[in-house]
């Protein structure tokens, strides 16, 4: 027999709890003549447009099972982040919810500071569509210069595929253009950006007849989190990295790729021309 806490209402007391967290007056609710914090059951069921009777009886644990949409307009009400409503939805329905992508506004200063803190090592920071949202100044040298481009312009299939730039610094352009191909179908779909992607399969498809044979073989591949990748620079000639993948905590749209020397004389090279700050 287990020593741990048990719950009859798993999602009733988890509704509870992120309820009275609320700050009613946040909300233009009176925060007088309250005996407990937080929103009250009605005011939650307002704000989530469902019957206050229906919320209580999830908050006590009749009724049954809720339907997706519920979940997704409760979670709203209760201004959850994506990781709580993940978890509301994985207690009450036992699965997680339908992804739908949402377009990336950038990251915080503090990322940067981080990406800056990684040079000479290039680093960079990419969405689930392989749009580059942040990067080093070592990227910036080592890879291209994506504060050169329009942001529209700034993602990695169209470097791959529309750059003479990348397929003279690959060894092997072709394997690198078909992994990249296969590991973007994956985290567009597990994204849930289908829909986003669209225009830009198109016009690729259209400029290109090697990104279009790829696309047709519908090859899926998943994204490596660490590897090796060899590039000859137009000035330093031939580099090593070791990169490495990290999906960035609370952020799960963003991934961040650290491409790290592998050779100490590639090191010392790569510092020398990455310009001071």
């Amino acid at each position: 027999m287990s020593g741990l806490p048990t719950s009859d209402n798993t999602l009733g007391d988890y509704l509870r709890d992120r309820r009275t967290r609320l700050d009613p007056a946040a909300f233009g609710f009176s925060t007088t003549r309250r005996r407990t914090f937080g929103l009250r059951r009605e005011e939650v069921a307002q704000r989530a447009n469902i019957s206050s009777t229906w919320y209580t009886c999830l908050e006590q644990g009749r009724g049954g099972a809720p339907s997706a949409d519920v979940l997704d307009r409760i979670s709203r009400a209760l201004m959850l982040t994506d990781v709580e409503r993940e978890h509301l939805f994985l207690i009450g329905l036992g699965r997680p919810p339908e992804v739908k992508y949402r377009k990336s506004e950038g990251v915080t200063p503090r990322l940067q500071r981080v990406l800056d803190a990684l040079e000479p090592s290039p680093a960079l920071i990419r969405t689930a569509i392989w749009d580059v949202v942040a990067w080093n100044r070592a990227a910036t040298v080592m890879l291209t210069d994506y504060g050169a481009l329009p942001p529209e312009q700034r993602n990695i299939l169209r470097f791959v595929f529309l750059d003479p730039r990348s397929r003279a610094a690959q060894y092997d352009w072709q394997s690198v253009a078909r992994f990249v191909v296969g590991a973007f179908r994956i985290d567009a779909s597990r994204a849930g950006a289908t829909a986003e992607v669209e225009p830009l399969v198109t016009e690729l498809c259209s400029r290109s007849p090697e990104f279009a044979a790829m696309w047709r073989d519908n090859d899926v591949q998943a994204p490596h989190g660490d590897g090796v990748k060899r590039i000859r620079h137009p000035v330093l000639g031939p580099l090593t990295f070791e990169y490495s993948a990290f999906v960035i905590d609370g952020r799960t749209d963003l991934t961040m790729v650290v491409y790290n020397p592998v050779d100490p004389d590639d090191l010392a090279r790569i510092r020398s021309h990455v310009p001071p700050s």
